[in-house]
């Protein structure tokens, strides 16, 4: 069963290729003719190798795995863009991150810093910072998200890459080897097809080529994400019963809460006992340091003011005698 018409092809310039001198030897299977010195392909041989690609992704998809969809050339960048994002998969439409497949740990600490300075500008916590910090963090998120945009909810490692230009992508072509993930891509005929698992000889070039090819890559992902998902219906009958139980338990909770709680509230508004504090302010009793204050006995200290008496009694004796001198 064909996916796309021969004449949608042509429409579309598959079939055209690049000059003869620039083809690839090992691409000579897919050429149909050299006219005006440049190589025509095979549509036909291009028709059967796109529906065996379909199908190839359907069944990746259908098991709940991901296409890595990578495409950074001007002619690629906006399609492998709209249809990956449109179906939620991940992409590289920018620029190809050295080690973005052979060395995850350290791709995926940037999608954490992407993450972080994402939930930054969402909060407005960015705007509390002063304008310096403010425009070098913006200045990261655009790199960062021109890198790693388009992998950031990637999980981990994709299941299957579709790639457009394995001559312009040949370091993702190179990781996904050696990683051994599977290779599915659009070939012209100045590229080496060898170690990739599913050619889909065509022009890598044109826009409408490149667009064309990658919808059909896409609606076959999207069949087989649906029917991925094709028991959903039946947990989702299932979820309003336990919601319904939920629902009448905590009703049940909620009443019994409302019938214990006035017999509990009496005993807590009870506690006027507690509040028997007045006895600790009647503590005059330790006030009675008036009497200590009663010391004026202590002040009888003029008893030793007595010495006057002394005195008129020495003064008595003096007197005493002058008068006998006096006498005799």
């Amino acid at each position: 069963m064909s996916i796309v018409s021969i004449q949608d092809l042509l429409h579309a310039g598959v079939h055209f290729g690049h000059q003869q001198r620039f083809w690839n030897p090992k691409m000579d299977e897919y050429i149909f003719d050299t006219r005006k010195k440049i190589s025509i392909i095979n549509l036909e041989l291009t028709q059967q190798h796109l529906s065996a690609a379909a199908s190839k992704v359907e069944d990746i998809c259908s098991k709940g795995n991901k296409v890595l969809f990578v495409g950074t050339k001007r002619s690629a960048s906006k399609t492998i863009k709209e249809e990956a994002s449109s179906l939620g998969l991940p992409y590289v439409n920018k620029r190809w991150l050295g080690g973005t497949l052979t060395n995850w740990k350290t791709i995926r600490g940037s999608i954490r810093r992407l993450h972080d300075i994402e939930e930054m500008i969402s909060s407005g916590r960015i705007e509390k910072l002063i304008k310096k910090e403010a425009v070098e963090i913006q200045k990261e998120y655009t790199k960062l998200e021109a890198s790693v945009g388009g992998i950031k909810d990637m999980k981990g490692l994709p299941d299957a890459l579709f790639i457009v230009d394995i001559k312009h992508e040949r370091i993702a072509v190179l990781e996904a080897k050696k990683m051994g993930i599977p290779v599915i891509a659009l070939v012209d005929t100045n590229s080496d097809p060898e170690g990739i698992d599913t050619v889909i000889p065509g022009n890598d070039d044109a826009i409408r080529s490149v667009r064309l090819i990658t919808k059909v890559i896409a609606e076959a992902c999207a069949r087989g994400i649906e029917s991925s998902t094709g028991f959903a219906p039946v947990s989702e009958i299932k979820t309003p019963k336990i919601e319904t139980v939920k629902k009448e338990t905590s009703k049940k909770s909620d009443k019994a809460q409302k019938e214990e709680a006035p017999e509990e509230v009496p005993e807590a508004e009870v506690a006027p006992e507690a509040e028997e504090a007045p006895e600790v302010e009647a503590a005059p009793e330790a006030e009675e340091a008036p009497e200590v204050e009663a010391a004026p006995e202590a002040e009888e200290a003029p008893e030793a003011e007595e010495a006057p008496e002394v005195e008129s009694e020495e003064e008595d004796a003096d007197n005493s005698k002058k008068k006998e001198k006096d006498s005799k």
